[in-house]
């Protein structure tokens, strides 16, 4: 994969592993495995898990600065709603944060920080809930060749 000439671009190359089973890898090498096999995260889960990592990055970046949590779990979920002519879609998104900080000035500070970064997440901040909530034409090209493999 090839570094991007464009710094605000991203990508990721997929590549299966056999029917059903897929790894993502970015330009830096990291890797995950998803798909429809027992184990794996399928590319739904993929997208709520997407949407509260961007979220949580946001609130723990800013609320580790005054203190580590003792409980920091965000539940992503939604309600898979098929429509018009059998096209399936996510409906009723929602996030929940469940954290918990110290009893100590850096505790509270914390504490009282996690609404407003929520928000600031939600509002501002989060590529991904943000590109959902917003809708983004997804554009594909597609290169099909038979015979030797490329």
């Amino acid at each position: 994969m090839s570094e991007n000439q464009d710094s605000n671009t991203r990508s990721i190359e997929l590549s299966r592993q056999k029917t059903g089973h897929y790894t993502a890898r970015n330009a830096a090498g990291a890797e995950v495995e998803f798909g429809q096999a027992e184990g794996l995260l399928s590319p739904v889960e993929l997208l709520l898990a997407a949407i509260a990592g961007c979220s949580a990055i946001d609130v723990d970046v800013a609320t580790s600065r005054s203190a580590e949590p003792t409980r920091f779990e965000v539940t992503a979920s939604g309600d898979k709603v098929v429509g018009e002519g059998g096209a399936s879609r996510m409906d009723h998104l929602n996030l929940a944060f469940r954290l918990a900080f110290g009893d100590d000035a850096g505790g509270q500070k914390a504490a009282s920080m996690v609404e407003r970064l929520v928000k600031l997440s939600h509002d501002k901040h989060c590529t991904v809930s943000r590109t959902v909530e917003h809708g983004t034409p997804v554009d594909f090209d597609v290169d099909v060749s038979t015979g030797a493999s490329a």
